[in-house]
């Protein structure tokens, strides 16, 4: 019977790139409004991961699907489109576009009719943004280009939306307001999986966690039982 809670779900995930075997079965999922916390040191497979559930590993194998509908050979292009987001490491902006272009662009309604992420709610909840409409992407800081692209996943109106090191590089108020607005996603109902080099932050925003260690998952369960482990500063090298 299916599971009309459950976002995304993965079994037995396996990725390669070249001859190199990167995942080792990764089964995962996160259902409707929940968020999942992604962790491991750098190098254990995390990036890799999202990149083969969102279709953009080529070399993978195992079952994944998106809302029920199988996504295991699903293109990129073909993943957004199910409801899932992302929010890539590196930002993505279109730098020779302006803000309101990137934001526009990326507008469509809701698999499900909702429309709760406004051009209007976006701005008001990244105020920089609204300062800057006719500015290029190129022409914003690190935390504005953040802001963007998280805008513009979100005028998507995205089931689930992926993070990935949100923060890194960013100014300590920019990476508070970043936190902020993840606090606002989740309490929205939007599914979050997160990926993060500050785990505490992590733990404290996300309802379950799992931890990857040389492309394995070594540690998973609810964030407490996840952050009361013995294991896990042994995982994450702290």
């Amino acid at each position: 019977m299916l599971d009309k809670e459950l976002i995304l779900e993965a079994h037995g995930v396996h990725a390669w790139y070249g001859t190199s075997h990167i995942l080792h079965g990764i089964d995962l999922q996160i259902r409707r409004g929940e968020t999942l916390g992604l962790m491991g040191r750098n190098g254990m497979g995390k990036s890799t991961l999202i990149r083969a559930l969102l279709g953009h590993v080529k070399q993978r194998d195992g079952q994944i699907a998106v809302l029920g509908q199988d996504a295991s050979q699903a293109q990129p292009h073909e993943v957004s489109r199910m409801g899932i987001a992302y929010v890539p490491e590196g930002r993505g902006v279109f730098t020779n576009l302006s803000v309101r272009e990137n934001l526009v662009m990326a507008a469509r309604g809701s698999r499900t009719g909702r429309n709760d992420w406004t051009y209007e709610r976006v701005l008001d909840t990244f105020p920089r943004l609204k300062e800057r409409l006719t500015n290029l992407g190129g022409q914003l800081s690190g935390g504005e280009q953040q802001m963007l692209s998280i805008g513009r996943a979100l005028m998507t109106h995205p089931e689930l939306i992926i993070l990935d090191e949100a923060t890194e590089g960013l100014a300590p108020l920019i990476v508070a307001d970043i936190w902020r607005v993840i606090g606002d996603i989740r309490a929205s109902g939007i599914a979050t999986l997160i990926v993060d080099r500050d785990y505490r932050k992590v733990l404290a925003q996300s309802d379950r966690a799992l931890v990857l260690q040389k492309g394995v998952a070594v540690l998973q369960g609810t964030a407490q039982e996840v952050a009361q482990s013995p294991q896990l500063s042994g995982y994450l090298g702290i």
